[in-house]
């Protein structure tokens, strides 16, 4: 993104630009994935994402248009609507004439050409009314832009609802009037019984909605979103990107509104400031209005990659400020009315029941406690109705009568006893706990219950299957995408009992669809570490299941085996312990600076440990902070590629026999070894499991595989493992990251140590910043705490 122009906010120093775009105290996220930008320490939970956004339909647009219009100015949305809904009625009205047609048709031979003149007069007339409604629409949408060329003072042009929420907003914020005078409602209607198991009658559900494939854009909508990008000052290259997050109309989007450029994963804010000033000129202003909105959505958008759902409203104007916006208060109430944010304010305490006389009110009054103002969140509407969806789908299996379907349990352990009587059980506990969590597959299985287990990553697949057979376990990614036992005819996965591993690496969007995809009657456990490093896109699943204290928590007694594990297991409670290795299993190599460090990982990946412990180089794997830096995954894998498989890297800079780290997903990282390239990309041997790159992804997502960073390696053991914390690494350390790195070896643990007393303050003092989430009010909000 370095082409495209620098320049500070319109009308301000490039100094006063150069402010964080979240709450104070939130750490900025390593970019663990390939092909994102430097991360720092590891400190922060979230990685960068690398994809474009998809592309919307021309239709989805004009729609999405009306709906914001409707904000501002209910009437003009009123009439769009209802030119809309007659496009419907029109084409209820063609389909009823096709039909009479259809049986006037099994008549006389005679009927046949009236029959087929009233079919073709029908088609026509319905394309009619379409084009004509569609024309209609765009209209409205160009009548509204022209109209929005001026500021406009928030609030001044609304009414009805959207003046109401606006008002309501203010005054919460001000403390004047109770947050439950705005949003508490009347409570929730109980849920009515579940149905019976899902083997016996499974319950008529709406069959989830299968993943569009964005249209392809055609060469004139790239033709003019080059142009418009070259007016700008922004390179040609971007067209694709741009094309992808703002659909086929994206020229005229952008001419529109330049700062949308912000919707193109990797712009920021300087950019399109800089780009906005090429196309407006003397128009472009710190206060315009499209600059404020598109800055609100952009400062939620990176708050997600640092695994929030939601922000403070506060906080999300002290990133206005820092970001030169004049009014912060003004840009988030506009932002609000246009439905660029949502506004959430949940966890409401509830009012106090009204006194009965005249001399208890006042009695009340004067021993109340002062209305503290509520904090109001802002969010964005796909990790908002993910939440709640989730929520939703945790608190039908909870409430399903699962005790009803004659299955038998052995009484075997605590963790089989509680998933035998509730829809939805929590289980904690660290790498030997695992087979506790195994155990229930095998368990429900002999119950006669259709049962599976899903790991995050191959590595977890292949120990799961270990402990339950082959046939019971997958990857998590792998059983959503249509691998394992299939679905039934409302579309939910054929399971009785599902046990996820790796819980704690469940962001809120895979959660939810995990969720929406299970039967009334199925059975869940959230099985996990709450220790390691969180999950690398937005939400904190299984933290916030914890929290929210809904469903049986049962917590694994089972100690990790070895000096590895008890070293760990210190870790876990903030200690760091010397313990007793007398084969060496753990071992602390101490360097002075960042170029020591490299040469001795190399040494000890290469020859030491080999040697020592028999332990081949293809099952020890080097972990370090970040991917940048001089002793960063990149300057270990050139080296270690120099002394274990030298080449000229034919194959886009790789060769055969290099171990290679492929990002499939966001958080999901497999390594393997590269066997050959052909016409369709780069081929890895993944511990026996053939896995293709496409050559359209090897720049991007693949990078050599002998060092990784901890947040890469969450899922994934080996043997033996070299953890390299050099001295620049001591500002990111926490005890998380301590923790997961040092987790991931089974038999042999070498520290190259060269961060001194950071490292004992790191485990005993360092946490990573919490993440800002509405999933525990909201199971709240269904739900009563369980007792423990």
């Amino acid at each position: 993104m370095t082409a495209l122009p620098q320049g500070s906010a319109p009308g301000s120093t490039a100094d006063e630009s150069a402010e964080a775009e979240v709450a104070p105290g939130t750490a900025q996220a390593p970019a663990e994935e390939p092909g994102a930008a430097e991360g720092a320490g590891p400190g922060a939970e979230g990685e960068a994402r690398t994809g474009a956004e998809e592309a919307e339909p021309a239709d989805e647009l004009a729609a999405e248009e009306v709906e914001r219009a409707s904000a501002a100015e209910p009437a003009d949305a009123a009439e769009g609507v209802d030119a809309a809904e007659g496009v419907e009625r029109a084409d209820e009205a063609g389909g009823a004439e096709a039909e009479a047609g259809a049986d006037e048709t099994g008549g006389p031979e005679g009927a046949a050409e009236p029959a087929a003149a009233d079919a073709e007069a029908t088609q026509v007339s319905e394309a009619a009314a379409e084009l004509a409604a569609q024309r209609e629409l765009r209209a409205r949408i160009e009548q509204r832009k022209a109209e929005k060329e001026a500021p406009i003072p928030a609030g001044t042009k609304l009414s009805g609802t959207a003046a109401d929420l606006l008002a309501a907003v203010r005054a919460v914020e001000s403390g004047e009037k109770s947050g439950a005078t705005f949003f508490a409602g009347p409570p929730p209607a109980p849920r009515g019984p579940a149905p019976g198991p899902a083997r016996e009658a499974a319950p008529v559900r709406p069959r989830a909605p299968e993943s569009a494939q964005a249209p392809a854009t055609s060469a004139e909508a790239l033709a003019s979103v080059r142009s418009v990008l070259s007016r700008g000052g922004a390179p040609g290259t971007l067209a694709e990107q741009v094309t992808g997050a703002l659909g086929e109309q994206a020229a005229e989007r952008l001419g529109a509104d330049p700062w949308q450029l912000l919707s193109v994963p990797g712009v920021r804010p300087e950019q399109a400031d800089g780009f906005a000033r090429a196309l407006l000129g003397a128009e472009c202003r710190p206060d315009d209005e499209r600059r404020a909105a598109a800055l609100v959505g952009w400062i939620l958008e990176q708050a997600a990659l640092r695994g929030h759902t939601a922000l403070a409203a506060d906080d999300v104007r002290g990133a206005l400020a820092g970001r030169s916006v004049p009014d912060p208060d003004e840009a988030v109430q506009q932002a609000i009315a246009e439905g660029v944010v949502l506004v959430f304010q949940d966890g409401l305490a509830e009012e106090p029941e009204p006194a009965e006389d005249a001399a208890d009110t006042e009695a009340a009054e004067e021993t109340a406690e002062p209305v503290e103002p509520v904090e109001v969140l802002l969010g964005l509407d796909r990790y908002a109705l993910a939440e709640e969806s989730l929520a939703d789908g945790l608190a039908r299996l909870l409430n399903s009568p699962v005790g009803n379907d004659g299955s038998v349990w052995p009484e075997d352990g605590e963790l089989i006893r509680a998933v035998a009587g509730s829809g939805l059980v929590a289980h904690t506990g660290g790498e030997a706990s695992r087979a506790e969590s195994a155990a229930v597959v095998t368990a429900a299985a002999a119950a006669g219950l259709r049962a599976a287990g899903a790991a995050h990553t191959l590595d977890g697949q292949r120990r799961l299957a270990e402990l339950t057979g082959p046939l019971a376990a997958f990857t998590l990614a792998g059983l959503l995408s249509g691998e394992g036992p299939g679905r039934d005819a409302d579309g939910a996965l054929a399971l009785d009992v599902l046990v996820v591993q790796d819980a704690a690496q469940l962001d809120v969007e895979t959660a939810a669809v995990l969720v929406e995809s299970l039967a009334d009657g199925c059975r869940l456990v959230l099985s996990g570490d709450p220790g390691v490093l969180g999950p690398a896109g937005a939400g904190q699943v299984f933290q916030d299941v914890l929290s929210a204290r809904v469903c049986p928590v049962v917590a694994s007694r089972l100690p990790d085996a070895g000096p590895v594990g008890e070293l760990v297991s210190g870790i876990g409670i903030g200690e760091l312990n010397q313990v007793e290795a007398p084969g060496k299993e753990v071992v602390i190599v101490p360097v002075r600076d960042a170029g020591e460090a490299v040469h001795r990982c190399v040494q000890l990946l290469a020859d030491s440990i080999p040697r020592a412990f028999g332990i081949p180089v293809e099952q020890a794997q080097a972990i370090t902070v970040g991917h940048g830096g001089s002793a960063g995954t990149r300057a270990l894998n050139a080296a270690l590629k120099q002394r274990l498989n030298p080449g000229p890297g034919r194959f886009g800079g790789f060769d055969p026999g290099d171990r290679a780290a492929y990002a499939q997903d966001l958080g999901r990282t497999v390594v393997g070894t590269v066997v050959e390239a052909d016409a369709e990309g780069l081929r890895l041997d993944c511990a026996g499991t053939p896995v293709l790159v496409p050559k359209e992804r090897v720049e991007s997502a693949l990078r050599h595989g002998w060092a990784l960073t901890a947040h890469q390696a969450v899922g994934m053991r080996w043997p033996a493992v070299v953890a390299v914390l050099p001295g620049d690494a001591a500002q990111g350390l926490n005890r998380p990251w301590v923790y997961t790195a040092f987790g991931r070896a089974e038999r042999h643990l070498s520290v190259v140590h060269g961060v001194d007393q950071a490292l004992p303050r790191a485990v005993a003092e360092v946490l990573p910043a919490p993440r800002t989430t509405r999933l525990t009010p909201l199971l709240h909000g269904l739900m009563k705490p369980a007792e423990q």
